[in-house]
């Protein structure tokens, strides 16, 4: 975890002032280290506003309040601490809404601040008037209000631990006008960091013992609340036992995709391969994953609640332990703290399953090394060969759709740090969390992999990447259709298509309307020269990919895919 570099709390209490709610809040901050937030102004915090202009806290202006949340999301993803966000009450917070479900199911840290109505106004359904505790408290962490200055400083600590520790999700603080303006007298909190929770010396021998007597072990690795350095920890145990490691879905930043332990991503549409390796396994090790409904592959890959194998699961949360599948063994313990005690952990003395570790490598390279050709005038193989040549440390963003699908298959990540992808399979995120990147490491490339419906989800963000001359790359790949959605009527639906198709713009020409540098890729002769021009170009690029609707996955078309639902009888109109 970053340290917070926080100044220690105040002490002396005939050394403080009276000070306004709004200047505490900023102040805890500030104390707490946080010095990026993001946002979109209101008039019920305006105090804050004018607290955090005297204060080293950065504010992102941005153009919608789910952009903006996105974006904080995207920080507590980087960081490992709570991303901030401001908005206003009633619609500002229900726009917001969607990046806190991400960072609920993402387990990312994450504090959403709510300017609120006046506590007097509360229960005559005044103007934007919305309980945000019972809005939020069924998709947050933990929601609150806070209706005394002098409390602000324990809230804001508490919220600080509750987003961090166990299992982290996103905290909503709800904010009143008035009570911003109070003024009253009150020490900072000291600074906290989130407790790490260590395994037991005897559930680490126990592992030990049942990795000793498995012949084919295989590792699925996932989860938030890891570092680089727990990251790096635990490659260098997988090398030591010679394990093959399969990531969750969108975790792939977890293990370096270029490593030769790497077996793949447990993800939308799998390698057939890998999903029979991990159901021939005599051992399983789903360290950080709640092995939820995608890795599990609809709660299919493992019997429930016994799952058929034996497992051992490791998760910082307690209540993640045997909640779907039982675990011959369950070690409570965060990502850091356990990937410390791998160290004491020996390989046995002949390692049985070397040639099952190259086989899942090899699977896995026969999976994803060659792009296939995919029909029309532009391959996808040549903007994926494209960024595979781009710096190890570049970072990859994108929101959902069947476009992410080549870049998740046949991209590597290589580094820790290098993903931000929402697990919870909303669309619109790549823009501002690409955005959020790029501004908070701005030596970094950062590209932004995105859909036609996906990118104008959160587009209007393309402003405050130009506001603040933020250099993401965007790529837009334009099929004409909501893809995911095509590809299941098809499947359900074969030849129906009602709903699915888009008319989209010129997105290149949009890049340009916002002082955005803007290119087109409509011929694949065309693609690597405009590629190399736009991630040379000084500022932000938009690259136009204008790709065939019926290239709708690697491996299928769309008439494929009606065809195959046609003759197998699968049509439900």
């Amino acid at each position: 975890m970053t340290s917070y570099n926080a100044k220690p709390a105040q002490k002396s209490a005939t050394a403080l002032k009276a000070r306004s709610g709004a200047r505490i809040l900023v102040d805890a901050l500030v104390a707490h280290g946080f010095r990026q937030s993001f946002g979109v102004p209101g008039e019920s915090f305006l105090a804050v506003l004018d607290a955090l202009r005297d204060s080293p806290i950065d504010f992102v202006i941005c153009r919608q309040e789910g952009g903006a949340a996105m974006m904080a999301e995207a920080a507590g993803k980087l960081t490992g601490r709570p991303g901030l966000c401001f908005v206003t009450r009633g619609p500002g917070a229900t726009n917001a809404s969607a990046g806190v479900h991400i960072a609920q199911q993402d387990s990312t840290p994450m504090i959403l601040f709510v300017g609120d109505i006046a506590r007097e106004f509360c229960g005559r359904e005044a103007f934007q008037e919305m309980d945000h505790e019972k809005v939020f408290g069924t998709i947050a962490k933990w929601a609150v209000s806070i209706t005394d200055a002098a409390r602000i400083p324990e809230v804001l600590a508490r919220a600080i631990r509750v987003a961090t520790q166990g299992r982290p999700g996103p905290v909503v603080i709800s904010l009143p006008e008035d009570m911003l303006v109070d003024e009253v007298t009150v020490e900072d909190a000291a600074p906290v960091e989130p407790d790490e929770t260590r395994p037991g010396l005897a559930d680490m021998m126990r592992m030990q013992k049942m990795l000793h007597a498995a012949s084919c072990p295989i590792v699925l690795l996932g989860g938030s609340r890891w570092s680089e350095k727990s990251a790096g920890m635990f490659r260098r145990f997988a090398e030591r036992l010679d394990l093959p490691v399969a990531v969750s879905f969108r975790r792939q930043m977890l293990f370096p995709g270029d490593h030769e332990n790497y077996a793949g991503e447990l993800g939308l549409g799998p390698n057939p391969k890998l999903i029979e390796r991990i159901k021939a396994s005599d051992l399983v090790l789903a360290i950080g994953t709640r092995l939820g409904e995608i890795p599990s592959q609809a709660y299919e890959l493992f019997g429930i609640p016994d799952p058929g194998v034996p497992m051992v699961h490791v998760h910082a949360s307690a209540d993640e332990l045997g909640r779907v599948y039982q675990p011959a063994l369950g070690i409570h313990a965060s990502p850091n703290a356990f990937a410390a005690s791998l160290e004491g952990v020996e390989p046995p003395r002949e390692i049985k399953w070397k040639q099952w570790r190259k086989d899942a490598r090899e699977d896995y390279l026969g999976w994803s090394e060659q792009v296939p050709a995919n029909v029309g005038p532009v391959q996808m193989r040549s903007i994926i060969q494209f960024l595979r040549g781009l710096p190890a440390d570049s970072i990859f963003c994108n929101g959902a759709g069947n476009f992410s699908v080549w870049l998740h298959r046949f991209n590597r990540y290589k580094k820790f740090g290098t993903q931000l992808a929402p697990v919870s399979g909303s669309m619109g995120y790549g823009v501002p969390a690409a955005i959020a990147a790029k501004h908070m490491q701005p030596e970094k490339t950062v590209v932004a992999f995105c859909g036609d419906g996906d990118f104008l989800m959160t587009g209007q963000e393309l402003a405050t990447a130009a506001q603040y001359n933020i250099a993401v790359k965007f790529i837009v790949i334009d099929n004409g259709t909501y893809g995911t959605i095509r590809m299941h009527q098809e499947k359900h639906y074969p030849g129906r298509v009602f709903g699915t198709d888009l008319k989209n713009p010129d997105f290149a020409a949009l890049a340009r309307s916002y002082g955005i540098e803007g290119f087109t890729i409509e011929r694949d002769e065309d693609a690597l020269s405009t590629l190399q021009k736009a991630f040379a170009a000084q500022g932000a690029a938009l690259v136009h990919v204008k790709l065939d609707t019926e290239a709708i996955l690697p491996a299928a078309t769309l008439s494929d895919l009606r065809a195959r639902a046609l003759r197998e009888g699968k049509t439900r109109a």
